[in-house]
């Protein structure tokens, strides 16, 4: 017995060491005074300084901010009504259509998915002038065809084990199926909404194949723009920007988990 503990603990403690050592390396890295990423020369926080002077990494990570931010909320607006309209409508006519439609952007690759919005922006600038070059609305609108499907796969299961008592109970009392959605369903559904506002977030954050199909000159985002400095050898300061980024995702994991543990102790 002791011997199968101890082997489940080395497996976990190697899978975790497998996906945990390169993020630590890059934190400690982003603390080095070389400029070599494979040698250490002592703590320094020059980098730090470097970043918050390179302003051409900073407006990218701004614009990926600003268009994470905008696909999230967008694509939980829609996904939402997606999934209550799967978990709810039932099967009507057209109904293999629509899921097939909806779903998609999960089995579709993301460069066929680029070439064929950036046809289309190209289509419309053709018959209507619009939209002139591509630029924030043209990767937001790439980004939320891909995260739509991933925040109705993540609600559509909330919705459907929702105990109804709730709704019925509220319509009995003259609430109006609208009213009710909002007011009662909406905050029953809030956890599995947040967690699918988090997922598109990331998702859009990281995506480069779709940006690099639907963005235009001036709106290069952060991973477009990291992709091109890797070509002539990563430096430094994409250290230390990663490792703001892990330390605010990491603070909002707490935060969450801890507003959710007081939540379940009420």
């Amino acid at each position: 017995m002791n011997g199968s503990v101890f082997l489940r603990v080395l497996v976990l403690t190697l899978g975790y060491g497998f996906l945990y050592i390169p993020i630590a390396t890059l934190i400690i890295f982003s603390f080095n005074d070389s400029a070599l990423m494979t040698s250490w020369s002592g703590f320094s926080l020059k980098w730090y300084v470097e970043l918050f002077h390179d302003q051409a990494l900073l407006s990218a990570a701004w614009l990926s901010l600003k268009i994470g931010a905008l696909t999230a909320t967008a694509s939980v607006a829609l996904g939402t009504w997606a999934a209550y309209v799967l978990a709810r409508m039932g099967r009507f006519r057209g109904f293999g259509l629509y899921v097939g439609m909806l779903s998609a952007p999960l089995v579709m690759p993301e460069v066929v998915l680029g070439i064929s919005l950036l046809l289309m922006f190209v289509e419309f600038n053709t018959l209507f002038g619009w939209p002139e070059g591509n630029g924030i609305f043209t990767i937001w609108v790439g980004h939320v065809t891909l995260c739509t499907a991933y925040v109705a796969v993540v609600v559509q299961p909330r919705i459907r084990d929702l105990n109804r008592s709730f709704e019925e109970a509220a319509l009995d009392l003259g609430a109006t199926p609208l009213k009710v959605f909002f007011v009662v369903t909406l905050p029953l559904i809030a956890p599995a909404l947040l967690a699918a506002w988090l997922l598109a977030f990331t998702l859009s954050l990281d995506d480069v194949v779709i940006a690099s199909f639907l963005s235009g000159p001036g709106y290069t985002t952060l991973p477009l723009e990291v992709f091109s400095r890797v070509r002539l050898g990563l430096k430094p300061e994409i250290n230390a920007l990663a490792t703001l980024f892990i330390l605010v995702v990491g603070l909002c994991v707490i935060v969450a988990s801890r507003m959710q543990g007081r939540r379940e102790s009420l």
